[in-house]
């Protein structure tokens, strides 16, 4: 039997596994995967480099898979590769299972992002890609390894496609190959219903290199990979044109190919025959999880090549660790997450600045301080000041990635994708900027982030109404609930999946970062656009007392038996001080606290919670935001000071008049409060 055949067998093989699982599960999706195997077929058996015995090794080929949905696909072929084992695959979308309805990122199995959100998956690949090439530039072209991406027509529809098209062109990124599974049917409709577009010359037009091939086609697809290994100066799409359900037949044997219905339901309820089907792709409807000797064969021999060239690989990063002890000594620190020394006491920080301009400070030593560290705007750096990290290197460029800022265009979710991207390949620690009230185009990325738990920094600037005349539209209300539910959802680990750090003075933020870069977890720093009054001191200097910042919550100003204790975080802070001391002129006495981040602040001991915050108290809030920002802290009894609207364009400072935001007010209100 010639290799191709034995391909098409494995690829078979593939598909039957892939309705199988789907059938037992009772639910999922087959269609597509029956149709992609061919693909992965000859991409695993044949292209993608890892060492089988070590699926973390940092400078393997990595696969992302976009359509999450044809994860029986990905899951058949690791179980082929011998990552999965068939009770694995039997259990498909069932509870403890390592194999969920859609991938989760599991590296030591294969899995090397998760994907579900169509779109992201492919964007994640772009950010690996984009890695790789940032860490080729520091340590050598031994380290050089393709991004793979396999994308589907939902995604190429997915209007974050333009911006993974675009960047990876622009930056002439040849290391990223990606593959177009067009089948010309989706959910509920076929595509040709919905788009019409020429997608080949949407991407040639980008820059890229463009192949279309026959999906099912062995040969072509080998010629297309050679081809796209080949190319030097641009990434590569390869569209597939495939078959929906490849192979599916109902119990008459009649053709099931082609149609909408086994996209998303298993084969016997879109009126097809898995044991049918099983029989016309050449297995035994009595096993449909049988692996064919085929299978065993190719992939087995497959296992012996990666082994030795992992082997190979692993001779040459001996001979170059021999030769540049110092760089490789870098290397592992950077793969290990270590962060430089940085004395944050001999900082200099301006008194009485935005928390954006002190941001920008920091990060201006960052940009000096740590190596692989990578900084990205949507066209925002100066606004934003992301700009603070900007002026001490450059931006990526085609074949230039000596530097560390990713300008990554009006484009905010691809930017955080790209991010997520960076932090799964590892090495690099990302953070990226824009307003605070464009997170909502953020946020499916965030989300995936928190799920993922990957450490990413979010630099969210013009944090309130204070931006002023910009308007309502510029003006975040309702955005720092949204995101401060992050803190309250738990990853997989039993963590709060988030941590959001709103500072309130610039000594604060400096701290705030410190914080940011040493987490493991997501990172949002949310920032003033206007500048701040520096807090005040209980004894200590103000950056010594900014450092509790990690403590998510402590006293600002205080007194021996406080009337009423006063919560804010970030801007409202300040104003709080404002009002503690006309009340002190009317001698009450006020306690004012500062809460950053709640979700660090529940994670102290409750004795501490206490000690900030003593039960028996009333509780005065202030926020520039919705009232709920600080219904936890304040409670039910207390009184806060919110909106509940929309802003409007003005001068802060008339928006803050208008708004009641100043220290009159909070005096009049506490007094209101305690009935004085």
């Amino acid at each position: 039997m010639s290799t191709n055949s034995k391909l098409t067998r494995v690829a078979d093989n593939i598909r039957i596994l892939s309705a199988a699982m789907v059938e037992k599960a009772k639910s999922g999706h087959p269609g597509g995967a029956m149709g992609g195997a061919d693909f992965i077929t000859v991409l695993y058996t044949e292209f993608l480099r890892y060492d089988p015995e070590r699926m973390d090794y940092p400078f393997r080929d990595r696969f992302f898979l976009d359509p999450g949905h044809m994860s029986p696909m990905l899951y058949s072929t690791l179980a082929l590769a011998g990552h999965y084992s068939v009770d694995d695959l039997q259990s498909l979308r069932q509870w403890g299972s390592v194999t969920p309805g859609h991938p989760e990122v599991d590296v030591m199995r294969g899995v090397e992002n998760t994907s579900g959100p169509l779109g992201q998956g492919h964007a994640m690949a772009l950010g690996a890609a984009i890695a790789e090439r940032f860490l080729a530039a520091r340590f050598g072209e031994w380290t050089a390894h393709k991004t793979y991406a396999y994308i589907s027509d939902g995604a190429v529809e997915e209007e974050i496609s333009q911006g993974v098209g675009r960047i990876a062109g622009h930056l002439g990124l040849a290391n990223f190959i990606m593959y177009y599974d067009s089948n010309n049917i989706q959910l509920s409709t076929k595509v040709d219903e919905v788009d019409t577009e020429n997608v080949a010359q949407k991407y040639e037009a980008w820059g890229w290199n463009v192949l279309s091939v026959d999906g099912h086609d062995i040969d072509g697809l080998r010629a297309a990979l050679v081809a796209a290994n080949a190319e030097t100066e641009r990434p590569t799409l390869i569209i597939g044109r495939t078959t929906m359900g490849k192979g599916a037949v109902a119990a008459d044997g009649s053709c099931y190919e082609d149609k909408v219905s086994t996209h998303g339901q298993p084969l016997s309820a879109a009126g097809a025959d898995l044991a049918a089907t099983v029989r016309n792709l050449g297995g035994d409807p009595d096993e449909p999880f049988a692996f064919f000797e085929e299978s065993r064969e190719i992939f087995g021999a497959r296992r012996e090549a990666l082994k030795a060239w992992a082997a190979e690989q692993a001779k040459v990063e001996k001979n170059w660790r021999q030769e540049h002890k110092e760089l490789a000594r870098k290397l592992d620190g950077f793969f290990k997450g270590e962060l430089p020394e940085i004395d944050y006491k001999c900082v200099e920080m301006k008194p009485d600045v935005a928390t954006r301009a002190a941001s920008a400070t920091t990060l201006g030593l960052y940009a000096e301080k740590i190596e692989n560290m990578i900084v990205a705007s949507a066209d925002l750096s100066n606004s934003d000041k992301t700009d603070g990290f900007l002026k001490k290197t450059k931006a990526f460029a085609k074949g230039d990635f000596s530097g560390k800022f990713f300008q990554a265009g009006v484009s905010e979710l691809t930017m955080a994708c790209v991010m997520n991207g960076m932090a799964l390949h590892g090495g690099v620690i990302p953070a990226c900027g824009t307003f605070f009230v464009f997170s909502d185009y953020m946020k499916p990325a965030v989300r995936l982030a928190a799920l993922m738990r990957l450490h990413v920094v979010y630099v969210w600037t013009h944090d309130s109404f204070r931006v002023g005349e910009d308007g309502p539209t510029h003006q975040p209300i309702e955005h720092e609930a949204q995101i401060r539910l992050m803190e309250h959802l738990r990853n997989h680990h039993g963590e709060r999946s988030m941590v959001v750090l709103r500072p309130a003075d610039g000594e604060e933020t400096l701290m705030a970062w410190k914080t940011a870069v040493e987490e493991h977890r997501p990172v949002a720093l949310v920032l003033s656009r206007q500048n701040i009054k520096n807090l005040p001191t209980l004894g200590r200097t103000r950056r010594e007392e900014a450092a509790q910042v990690v403590k998510g919550g402590y006293v600002v100003m205080d007194a021996a038996k406080p009337a009423a204790v006063l919560v804010a975080s970030g801007s409202e802070v300040a104003t709080l001080v404002e009002g503690a001391e006309l009340l002190a002129k009317e001698g009450i006495a006020v306690r004012v606290v500062n809460v950053p981040s709640e979700g660090l602040f529940r994670d102290q001991p409750k004795s501490y919670q206490e000690s900030v915050l003593p039960v028996g108290i009333a509780r005065y809030g202030l926020t520039s935001g919705l009232h709920v920002n600080l219904l936890g802290l304040v409670g039910e009894n207390g009184m806060i000071h919110g909106l509940d609207h929309f802003g409007f364009s003005a001068p802060y400072k008339v928006l803050d008049e208008k708004f009641g935001f100043n220290g009159e007010t909070v005096a009049a209100e506490v007094k209101k409060l305690l009935k004085k």
